[in-house]
């Protein structure tokens, strides 16, 4: 049965009347007491109950509109800075697409290379400028600045917006090295093309410290693929496609490549999907492909998609049986071969005496090609030996220099 306060008095007066006066008084101020207590705790209660409610909530990540917009006032911001003289570019990184659902975008790559001045030193005051204007939007936009990994000539970082990566910063500083075309051109000319770049980032920022025109070549469809072509040509570096190929021991070296008994549309759409992937990529050279460069009906549906798209082919020639080049040649594309591998064997040693062939190769035929990989000691070779060339009369080129 329901009570009103009335007869929840009176039963409280009943049962009280039962104790002794000291006992029930007693009991009364306890009670008072403890109601006082809670009342004095509900404010309390209620503040952490309203800052949990809020606090504790988690923040809906950035959307796409966001980071795009944050994106346009950091380039602008850039452009600006640099008095017109910065080039400035993005890239959006997209997260693996999902079964049934559309491109999300992950964020924002934007490259700044920073201008030289007429003495061929990077501008300082337009760098300053650049960094003041992108720190003024980044904390109109309240973004966190994380380093990132830099190399000589180039700064990374990425801004944060309530914890998400938005946009990755590549601040660049060209390679200060003039076309060699016409000084070389009544002298023996070498061109280096290292192979393999694209997964490891350590590799490139490495190869990144031989100030010197390097041809490097990028494989598709790996983790950094577009990030390390991107600031390799921005550095002042000329970039390949280093596209795979089938190899003679029926081995895939890569889940995506060439192989034969494709037909016309799947070299068509494999080639199209890796040149994407490759930004800035002005040629070719295969990766493995002994048995992807001997097939005549292959090349003959891959070099027309390369007249097309107005790129060369280097023929890396990892088997004797390649018809590589001669199937350019019949499509109008230019090419050339390799002459040296540097680094089949890796030691310091090995490689110095392949670099010395390479050396003597160009003095006796005109120009020669070499093929390296970011070993370190590779790189370790090439640091020490590329500024003896000059002095032996032979003039460091692209790869596009030798192409015909």
């Amino acid at each position: 049965m329901r009570r009103g306060s009335n007869g929840f008095r009176q039963n409280f007066a009943r049962e009280s009347q039962l104790l002794p006066r000291g006992i029930f008084h007693a009991s009364l101020e306890a009670f008072t007491a403890k109601v006082k207590s809670v009342a004095r705790l509900f404010p309390f209660v209620l503040g952490l109950a309203l800052i949990c409610a809020t606090g504790c909530k988690k923040s809906s990540p950035p959307t796409t509109a966001q980071i795009r917009a944050i994106t346009r006032e950091l380039v602008i911001a850039a452009r600006s800075a640099g008095g017109g003289r910065t080039d400035v570019g993005m890239r959006s990184e997209f997260a693996p697409r999902q079964s049934g659902k559309g491109q999300s975008l992950v964020a924002d790559h934007i490259y700044i290379t920073i201008p030289l001045t007429g003495s061929g030193v990077p501008d300082r005051a337009a760098h300053d400028a650049i960094e003041k204007k992108l720190a003024r939007i980044a904390e109109i936009h309240h973004l966190q600045r994380i380093a990132r990994s830099a190399s000589p000539g180039m700064e990374r970082f990425d801004y944060l917006l309530r914890g998400q990566r938005t946009q990755s910063i590549h601040l660049i500083v060209p390679l200060a090295v003039a076309s060699a075309v016409q000084s070389a051109l009544h002298r023996p000319r070498l061109a280096i093309v290292i192979d393999d770049l694209g997964n490891n980032r350590a590799e490139a920022d490495a190869l990144f410290r031989v100030s010197y025109p390097l041809t490097l070549s990028v494989l598709p469809h790996l983790s950094n693929s577009a990030e390390i072509s991107e600031e390799a040509h921005r550095r002042g570096y000329e970039v390949l496609l280093h596209l795979p190929m089938a190899s003679t021991g029926g081995e895939k070296d890569e889940p995506i490549e060439l192989h034969s008994g494709m037909g016309s549309s799947a070299v068509a759409q494999t080639f199209a999907a890796m040149l994407e992937t490759v930004p800035y990529a002005v040629g070719v050279n295969n990766h493995e492909g002994s048995r992807g460069t001997s097939d005549t009906k292959l090349m003959g549906e891959l070099m027309p998609l390369l007249r097309e798209h107005k790129l060369f082919f280097v023929d890396s020639r990892t088997t004797a049986a390649t018809v590589a080049e001669t199937a350019a040649h019949s499509a109008g594309v230019p090419a050339t071969s390799r002459n040296v591998f540097l680094d089949d064997e890796r030691s310091v040693a090995a490689i110095q005496k392949q670099f010395v062939r390479a050396v003597r190769d160009a003095r006796e035929k005109g120009s020669a090609l070499a093929i390296g990989h970011p070993h370190p000691e590779t790189l370790q070779v090439l640091s020490e030996m590329l500024p003896e060339i000059e002095r032996q009369g032979v003039t460091l080129v692209f790869a596009s220099d030798l192409v015909r």
